[in-house]
């Protein structure tokens, strides 16, 4: 018995079914490396020393009151952030106050004297701290390890 070879020509052509990849748009591309290049990691025990400092009896020195100032804002909009993202304000009718007070001290600007600086630092110490306060009791983002029992010191 023999098998008669087809000719290739008459062999019935596979089609792709899948289309040409394409490029990504460029600008899309540069700005989601800008944001992640603007990411931040959680650092609970960060924003903790941060607060502290800004809401402890004694004034932070003058020379530092524009650093701290910048990482709260960076605190902020990062609290602010996994808020919107967990949906947080669906579980609880605080977050919606909460977010909504922490952009607006997160946008006010700082002011030139020292002592109003400090008044404005202690206001978004207090965002800081209720916001992520309300995130960690809805598990939005977890506590800070050093004040986890067996955390460290």
């Amino acid at each position: 018995m023999t098998l008669d070879r087809r000719d290739a020509t008459d062999a019935p052509h596979w089609q792709h079914p899948v289309a040409p990849a394409r490029l990504p748009d460029r600008a899309k591309v540069e700005t989601a490396l800008a944001a992640l290049r603007a990411w931040h990691v959680y650092n609970g025990d960060a924003w903790l020393d941060d607060v502290a400092d800004v809401l402890d009896t004694v004034p932070p020195p003058e020379d530092l009151v524009d650093e701290l100032a910048q990482r709260l804002r960076g605190y902020l909009m990062q609290l602010v952030s996994y808020a919107l993202n967990s949906e947080v304000e669906k579980q609880d009718g605080r977050a919606t106050r909460l977010i909504a007070r922490a952009r607006e001290v997160r946008e006010e600007e700082l002011p030139g004297d020292y002592f109003k600086s400090v008044v404005h630092l202690r206001r978004m110490g207090w965002a800081v701290n209720e916001l992520h306060d309300l995130l960690t009791e809805l598990e939005a983002v977890k506590g800070p390890d050093s004040l986890k029992e067996g955390g460290t010191p």
